[in-house]
């Protein structure tokens, strides 16, 4: 037969524990400097902390050759306005004719419009790819 414990000495062990967390001093659990919140968010007392932050980027820092930055090597790249339209919403094969929108006035109370890229597919019904479908260009 399995021995258990009365009740009333588990509710006792209980209120003990309980008890026991609550004589606890905050101060004892979470020490605090002589800086408020505002000290530390204003960034007082930590010019070293500061000198080593920027110590540290100065070391991952490199200088820039101007070859990196020619046109031929950076096109693969760039981001535009077809590019994205592209690879968020990859269709089969049909010809677009990328077009862009220059701003300017619209309606009759003449409400700027600022200018947009759209694409217009050649043939009239557009099919989308689904996923894992093949997408490369023809």
């Amino acid at each position: 037969m399995k021995k258990t414990m009365p009740p009333c000495l588990i509710w006792i062990s209980l209120l003990c524990w309980v008890l026991t967390g609550c004589t606890t001093d905050k101060d004892t659990l979470l020490p605090h400097g002589e800086q408020t919140m505002l000290d530390i968010w204003n960034g007082a007392g930590s010019q070293g902390t500061q000198q080593q932050l920027l110590d540290a980027r100065q070391q991952l820092r490199r200088p820039l050759a101007q070859a990196d930055f020619s046109a031929a090597l950076q096109e693969p790249y760039t981001r535009t306005a077809a590019s994205e339209i592209r690879n968020l919403f990859p269709r089969l094969p049909n010809p677009d004719l990328v077009l862009y929108v220059y701003p300017h006035l619209s309606g009759t109370e003449q409400a700027p419009v600022p200018g947009y890229s759209t694409v217009f597919p050649f043939y009239q019904r557009v099919q989308y790819a689904l996923p894992g479908e093949r997408q490369e260009d023809l």
